[in-house]
């Protein structure tokens, strides 16, 4: 197996790390999601505390204690969050800094490919001036 080049292992190195930017970002769409719901079920409880309803009225101090929960467990949805979108931003940036090393190295490589293209073609030309042996040469 022929040795895979600088920029070659580079690309690898950015898909795995675009890989792991998607998984930072479904995780974070995840966590937005249930921050959604439990603010959902905040604004039921809400609602079901204020009625006037009597049914509502006889469970009140469980909905509260449920509300609590709520803002609880919000509060750590937020943190986690953060820490998540931390995280995305990280990988975003270390992506993004391998994509600028690959093509920098991707550049050094065609740069050396057409310098080696060069130097073969002033070699071929200096070949046909040149003799082949010291015995062709004229007095």
């Amino acid at each position: 197996m022929a040795e895979k080049s600088r920029s070659e292992k580079l690309k690898r190195l950015v898909a795995v790390q675009r890989h792991l930017e998607r998984i930072a970002e479904n995780e974070l769409a995840d966590t937005t999601r249930q921050r959604n719901e439990v603010s959902q079920s905040m604004e039921k409880l809400i609602d079901a505390i204020s009625s006037a309803d009597p049914v509502h009225m006889a469970f009140s101090v469980h909905y509260a204690e449920r509300y609590g929960r709520l803002t609880l467990k919000d509060q750590q949805l937020d943190g986690i969050q953060k820490l998540i979108e931390t995280k995305v931003l990280q990988e975003r940036t270390k992506a993004d800094r391998l994509e600028e090393h690959m093509r920098d190295a991707r550049e050094l490589e065609t740069r050396e490919a057409d310098d080696n293209a060069v130097y073969d073609i002033i070699d071929q030309r200096f070949a046909d001036v040149t003799p082949a042996s010291s015995k062709v040469q004229k007095p």
